[in-house]
């Protein structure tokens, strides 16, 4: 058991042996920023002041060797070796702001359906008490009896009663996880979920207008973020602009018509990047957001999808004037939003 000591609250919290850093604060109800945890995204990374950690395999584009020599690490893979090491982290940031994350909860696969053409989507219900979340977050689902590593996916669906979570999973070329679901996880089977983690989480304060930008699975968050957006009512405008390849790659345009239908706020677009389609935009989203909009100083964003693709969003939003401070975005490894539901409201429950 180490202890880390975050700088400069002076607060502190256990790590078991075997965690990471990110993992001992999640435990503990810290909500450090974090997207990919597997030492790609950069996200979770922090000065480490004193004492030893195994910074384990790691990107350099994400952690350079210069920030290395700085004490720089990433937490989301960085393991004590020492008694107790303290990181540059501790201030507003350090209150809990999420749900202890919970380990292994049983859940039954209830449904698994193709909704696109690398894509299935899975319905899982919780045996016991179901995990706690925020719109935005994600989980991790593996079989390790059967030697397949857990791996990040987001929840598509805002919290309900049940505790019903949706996965949409693409199949990813190699992917271990993502072909074991596709090819071999059955309706009716058990499942070991982690979580909730992620920090893709929306302001639930937030009165702006929304646009929410995603690609391939980034959608899934994005989905949710909307979702309980609207169920609470929220009333500005809401636009949601989803990105695909060609129309076999897209999906959930019935809940989004759904939502059109139900919501005056609500409305999306779909823009194909390698075929033109009637009904559909046409080019990345640096080409259709000009069109779509001339200034969008006044946005709250949300943009997921893959690490380029959220780059490329980040670039386009700005160019039309966004603000940094209500750019959210989430590097899709295995991560969300708009509008997130009421956050007094989601932790009552």
């Amino acid at each position: 058991m180490a202890k880390i000591i975050m700088q400069p609250s002076g607060k502190s919290v256990d790590c078991a042996y075997g965690d990471t850093v990110l993992m001992a604060l999640e435990k503990s109800g810290y909500a450090l920023p974090n997207n990919c945890r597997a030492g790609a995204c950069g996200e979770c990374k922090v000065k480490v002041t004193s004492g030893q950690f195994d910074q384990g395999m790691v990107l350099d584009m994400a952690l350079s060797q210069d920030e290395r020599k700085q004490g720089y690490g990433l937490m989301c893979m960085a393991k004590p070796i020492s008694e107790e090491i303290s990181i540059e982290w501790g201030t507003e940031d350090a209150k809990p702001k999420l749900f202890p994350p919970r380990e292994d909860a049983l859940f039954v696969v209830t449904d698994k359906k193709q909704i696109a053409a690398r894509v299935v989507e899975l319905r899982l219900r919780p045996v016991g008490q179901p995990i706690r979340y925020w719109p935005g977050q994600y989980v991790t689902l593996g079989n390790p009896r059967a030697d397949i590593p857990a791996r990040a996916y987001s929840i598509s669906n805002a919290p309900r009663p049940d505790g019903e979570l949706v996965l949409q999973i693409a199949r990813a070329e190699g992917g271990v996880t993502s072909n074991w679901v596709h090819d071999q996880l059955a309706v009716g089977e058990g499942v070991k979920v982690s979580g909730a983690y992620g920090t893709f989480i929306g302001d639930p304060s937030v009165d702006t207008p929304v646009l929410c930008i995603a690609a391939g699975t980034g959608l899934a968050p994005v989905l949710a973020l909307a979702e309980a957006a609207l169920r609470r009512g929220f009333k500005k405008p809401v636009t949601m602009l989803f990105s695909a390849r060609t129309k076999a790659d897209v999906y959930s345009q019935g809940m989004m018509a759904w939502w059109r239908t139900k919501h005056r706020n609500f409305d999306y677009k779909v823009t194909l990047t390698r075929e033109e389609a009637e009904g559909f935009l046409k080019g990345r989203i640096d080409v259709v957001l000009p069109q779509m909009f001339k200034d969008l100083s006044k946005h709250t964003i949300f943009i997921a999808g893959s690490p380029e693709f959220v780059d490329a969003g980040v670039a386009a939003v700005k160019a039309l004037g966004a603000q940094d401070e209500l750019v959210h975005s989430e590097g899709f490894f295995a991560q969300q939003q708009p509008v997130t539901a009421d956050a007094d409201h989601l932790l009552a429950h």
